[in-house]
């Protein structure tokens, strides 16, 4: 056999989310293949790997469950209730499922039991069999808060395909699910002791007294919905202790419609908010955001559906997420992040969906609107085994890419800003499907086509004082888009009709708080579009060391930048001079006068130009045998400064710093010569080639006829 470890098939049935800090971790049981964790992203170059993964349980996985506040605690589970809890820092598991007292029944788990950590203290369990469990001690002992909660049907005397079936039929029912077993527990996080248990044999139950006295609900009796409904999920309102919402499936009986319901009176009498979803689509788990009390997600056989409006409209979600069975969501609330299980292709998350709050018709109506980010993170990102993702591993070292680095942005934009062409092609499109003949525009028309400034979307950042941090282009798409800023700031390298500065090396700048605006650019205008927001960038953490405050590390690394600049223009100037005085030489051969005294002057110039240009970057024959040079070159120093800090936050230490005042001493010493040879020597010895009858030189001002 030979593992693929590049194909994210995996199949997962629930997912857990914990409050890890500053990362948090993403936990899923899957389908023969454990209970898995890992990092929700990294700090390093390559993504998240493979090996940033962990098993945490043996065995088919199904529902895990973490501790708030306790990113150590994990509770998972193999099927049938197979509960333990599992120590991160130990690596240790321990079993604690509940068990029953001499004389009582046998538990009956669900192949995928419900476990449920209480909003209202963490170290409160609840644990479902046929019978809802409490533990208030992590799990260490258990007490039964209800009897038998579901219709306690046989399995094996159900009927099937319309009759029951004998003894000697080839039963199969080893690694498969009870039946009559709870499979969907909640607590309302507003009243503690509200809680609400649905079964696969069509039952709610709802206890208001913590377990003391349970009222049963009938799922036949909820309007459109068969008595036989599997209940998928169950969930209260974050808002309304009243308010409760149940998903049901029936495809078991070959039943596929989408089956959705909330109740307004603790599960009395109940509504369906299936609304426009397709009719037919599985439905798995509703979650509601923490925020808007009026934003929902909703996991199908077929993706991912939003409701912005309580159910009343469902909208497909897709942006790169593939049509397939999404069994499970969670919402990590201090990221804001949607998580989704999905049984096949593993995990997917959803960076910061804040901006879905304050979608509205009145915002689709703006020109653009920029949603508020959340904090960006300040560091170096880490090089774990290499400086690229796939780390020279080859195609088969699998990287799920993390988030963006840096801040990153959701705007919305009424409209696509088109180009004049592409305005003229949706015109005559548009005339073609009306039948209509289409004709050559005018000369002008096209030549404005052509010579146009394509029309496009930024994104601006500025300090506190309004001055300018970075413009970054963004995409100029109708409808929802984002865009990243990576901390850095406008680069200062040089730049030329073939060189057009190296964006990679923009330094970047200090933590601290920033300001963020859209512009649009027309007819090569920056026109300001809708709100300004504002963005916190924060050092990620502390080193080993004290160091420098990142203000005076960001100085630094744009001191260094800027001398850099400096030095690559300067050499730029110099190849440019070098090359005006080869191409004084070859002038000087077509004079129409000999003057032997300026062809001296120009070999001298030439000259001084090499030797210029050895003091400064080098002896060209011993950098071709990499001999060490006579003395220290302004470069060795500069790369000194540079490579000494820009892989780490901790700041420039005396040598660096050194080494940078060293690297402008040499930088100004060969640029008073530099400019001496082009504001004096340059200008006079072209006069003197106009003068004995030289041809013109590029650069030399316009001969007048």
């Amino acid at each position: 056999w030979k593992f693929i470890s590049n194909l994210p098939v995996t199949q997962f049935y629930k997912v857990a989310v914990d409050d890890d800090y500053p990362f948090y971790n993403i936990y899923g049981g899957t389908q023969d293949n454990n209970t898995q964790g890992g990092p929700s992203r990294t700090d390093n170059v390559h993504g998240i790997r493979n090996s940033d993964w962990f098993v945490v349980l043996f065995g088919d996985g199904h529902q895990p469950a973490t501790e708030p506040g306790n990113p150590d605690i994990l509770y998972a589970q193999w099927q049938q209730g197979n509960l333990v809890r599992y120590d991160r820092i130990t690596g240790e598991i321990i079993y604690i499922q509940p068990q029953p007292e001499p004389g009582e029944q046998p538990d009956r788990f669900n192949w995928d039991a419900p476990i449920l950590v209480s909003p209202h203290n963490p170290a409160h369990l609840f644990f479902a069999s046929q019978r809802v469990w409490k533990s208030t001690d992590r799990g260490d002992s258990w007490t039964a808060i209800s009897g038998d909660l579901t219709t306690n049907t046989e399995r094996i005397r159900t009927p099937y395909f319309g009759t029951t079936q004998g003894w000697d039929n080839p039963w199969d029912l080893f690694a498969m699910s009870n039946y009559s077993t709870i499979t969907s527990l909640a607590e309302s996080p507003i009243l503690e002791g509200l809680i609400y248990a649905g079964t696969d044999d069509g039952i709610i139950q709802v206890t208001e007294d913590g377990g003391k006295n349970w009222r049963k609900i009938e799922v036949g009796r909820l309007p459109g919905l068969p008595a036989t409904a599997f209940v998928n999920d169950i969930k209260a309102d974050l808002f309304d202790v009243n308010s409760v919402y149940a998903v049901f499936d029936n495809h078991k009986f070959g039943d596929l419609k989408p089956y959705l319901y909330k109740s307004n009176d603790r599960g009395r009498t109940w509504q369906s908010i299936s609304a426009n979803l397709p009719d037919r689509n599985i439905l798995w788990r509703i979650v509601q955001d923490h925020v808007n009390k009026n934003l929902f997600f909703l996991g199908t056989e077929f993706g991912v559906y939003l409701s912005l409006d309580a159910g009343k409209n469902w909208i497909q979600m897709k942006a790169g997420l593939p049509v397939i069975s999404v069994r499970d969501l969670a919402i990590q609330k201090r990221e804001n992040d949607l998580v989704l299980a999905t049984f096949g292709r593993g995990f997917y998350v959803l960076d910061d969906y804040s901006a879905l709050r304050t979608l509205s018709a009145e915002t689709l109506q703006k020109e653009a609107e920029l949603f508020p980010p959340r904090k960006a993170w300040w560091y170096i990102i880490r090089q774990v085994l290499a400086s690229n993702p796939k780390a020279y591993q080859g195609d088969d070292f699998f990287v799920a890419d993390n988030p963006p680095f840096g801040a990153e942005f959701t705007y919305y934009l009424k409209d696509k800003y088109s180009s004049i062409s592409e305005q003229r092609k949706a015109r005559e499109k548009e005339m073609q499907k009306a039948g209509q003949a289409l004709s050559i525009p005018p000369w002008s028309d096209l030549d404005r086509e052509m010579q146009e400034i394509k029309p496009g979307v930024w994104l601006v950042i500025t300090d506190t004082n309004g001055g300018l941090i970075k413009k970054v282009q963004a995409p100029n798409n109708k409808g929802l888009n984002r865009v990243a800023w990576d901390l850095t700031t406008s680069s200062p390298m040089p730049l030329s009709a073939g060189r057009r500065g190296r964006g990679s090396q923009d330094p970047m700048t200090s933590p601290g708080t920033y300001n963020a605006q859209l512009y649009k650019q027309a007819d090569g205008q920056f026109l300001p579009i809708g709100n300004k927001v504002e963005v916190e960038v924060a050092p990620l953490r502390q080193g080993a060391l004290p160091a420098a405050r990142p203000e005076t590390t960001a100085q630094f690394w744009m001191e260094v930048q800027e001398l850099t600049a400096a030095a690559s223009a300067m050499r730029m100037t110099m190849q440019e001079t070098n090359q005006r005085a080869e191409m004084m030489l070859k002038a000087y051969e077509k004079a129409r006068t000999p003057s032997p005294e300026i062809l001296s002057d120009i070999l001298t110039l030439r000259t001084r130009l090499l030797e210029l240009q050895n003091q400064t970057t080098g002896s060209p024959a011993k950098s071709e045998v990499s001999e060490n040079e006579d003395f220290p070159l302004l470069m060795k120093y500069l790369s000194t400064a540079n490579m000494g800090t820009v892989y780490s936050t901790y700041g420039p230490t005396p040598t660096h710093k050194n080494s940078l005042e060293n690297a402008r001493t040499l930088y100004n010493r060969a640029r008073t010569e530099l400019e001496d040879i082009r504001k004096n020597v340059l200008p006079s010895l072209e006069k003197k080639l106009r003068d004995i009858g030289a041809p013109w030189l590029e650069k030399q001002e316009l001969p007048v006829k």
